[in-house]
């Protein structure tokens, strides 16, 4: 029999003691700036509509304008497997998924647009198309047939524009409130940050907002695009994006990255302007470490190449867009933007086919690690998390069905939400 060893200190514990202490502010610190994924589901996409073509039945347009493409340009799985590349496997349950989302949820996200997409119009117009946004969504939500996110993009605070987005944001948000309230997924959209300060500036707006109707503190939240070189590298050398996040006091919910400004503004050419360019990889790459643990999620930008025209142009532009949202995918942006009802077949094609293709692994991961069986694999609880977190994606967006996730690992969404905050279940949690 082996003789039990020894336990023996040198240390007081007034020296761990004392350690303690003097990390104390920096544990707070540490807890303050990343908390975590906020656990929330985040949409596939955000779809820009200029605010003064928006009605009612945006929504479910583009949806049905999804659906009609579908039925021109693949009009049974095989065709649309074909033209993107599916392997056949995949084909019947990716192409009958996509349609079932078209015709349940079209879109995930929508962002009513007063920048660029809507333009300069005169102060009486933009106040009245911002009046009718807040009217046409609190209907939406009234009726239960609004999208989960909804909000606007105003100008930016640049001095131009400056006094415009605050009025036009100032306007939204009245009529939303006289209207019957903020609705849940309210989302706000900041353009052209080029300055921490800035965003400083918007959270006064909203700080004013919030105390003016008595709403809670902090009630009103909102993205930053990061359109700008300036919102990438301040002109100290410094991760300007960081910095914003921090301007924010805790209210940015995500940092989209906007493909051309920011193309145009390092001096990409037109044709060469894409989400998959270097400079484009740099700016996102940039964004997910200064976002990685804050609760700020990275969404990757669009593509301005339109299904269109004849169905060979269609499949060409499908294949291309397909491939784009699959290499976001893998990189891990999980959101775009998509710009045009035709890019929704395969915004969806793309989310599925990746969820449905890593099922089986990720599912019989997890399991092995709840499990603490011995596989192929050796996974650690900051594995664990990224498993459930991929899991969950796949179920909110419709690529997964809750039962089969929990018929392959055990386990139902409360223990899937546990592992994806922690790494651990509900007991240790």
């Amino acid at each position: 029999m082996a003789r039990r060893a020894e336990v023996a200190t040198s240390l007081d514990d007034a020296v761990g003691e004392e350690i303690g202490a003097s990390l104390a502010a920096v544990d707070a610190e540490l807890a303050r700036r990343y908390p975590g994924d906020p656990g929330t589901r985040q949409p596939v996409h955000t779809v820009y509509v200029p605010a003064d073509i928006l009605d009612a039945a945006t929504p479910r347009s583009w949806g049905d304008r999804a659906l009609a493409a579908l039925d021109e340009h693949a009009p049974d799985a095989a065709s649309f497997a074909s033209a993107l590349g599916l392997p056949e496997e995949l084909a019947v349950p990716v192409h009958d998924r996509v349609r079932a989302k078209l015709e349940r949820e079209p879109v995930e996200d929508l962002r009513v647009d007063f920048e660029d997409g809507y333009g300069r119009r005169p102060d009486a117009e933009e106040d009245q198309d911002a009046a009718r946004a807040a009217l046409l969504i609190q209907q939406a939500n009234a009726e239960g047939c609004a999208p989960p996110y909804t909000g606007i993009r105003m100008k930016c605070m640049e001095a131009p524009v400056r006094a415009r987005g605050i009025r036009t944001t100032d306007v939204f948000l009245t009529g939303l409130v006289r209207s019957g309230g903020l609705p849940d997924g309210l989302v706000l959209t900041l353009p052209k940050v080029t300055h921490p300060l800035q965003v400083t500036a918007f959270v006064r707006l909203l700080d004013a907002f919030e105390r003016t109707h008595g709403l809670d503190e902090g009630r009103l939240r909102f993205e930053i695009q990061i359109e700008t070189s300036q919102s990438i590298l301040a002109a100290d050398g410094t991760a300007a994006v960081a910095r914003m996040i921090d301007a924010a006091r805790g209210r940015v919910t995500g940092l989209h990255y906007g493909t051309f400004d920011y193309s145009a503004s390092v001096g990409v050419s037109p044709a060469h302007q894409a989400s998959d360019h270097p400079a484009a990889d740099h700016a996102k790459a940039v964004m997910q470490v200064a976002a990685a643990g804050t609760g700020v999620r990275v969404s990757d930008g669009s593509t301005n190449v339109l299904p269109v025209g004849p169905t060979d142009r269609v499949h060409r532009a499908w294949r291309l867009h397909y491939a784009l949202t699959r290499r976001a995918l893998a990189r891990a942006y999980y959101q775009g933007w998509d710009m045009h009802p035709g890019h929704l077949p395969t915004r969806y094609a793309a989310v599925y086919a990746f969820y449905r293709e890593g099922l089986d692994q990720a599912a019989a991961r997890l399991a092995g690690y709840v499990a603490k069986s011995a596989g192929d694999v050796m996974d650690e609880p900051a594995t664990a998390k990224a498993l459930s977190g991929h899991l969950l994606r796949g179920i909110d967006c419709g690529a997964l069905d809750a039962a089969e996730v929990t018929r392959l690992t055990g386990l139902g969404r409360h223990e899937l939400d546990a592992y994806a905050r922690t790494g651990h279940g509900p007991a240790a949690g």
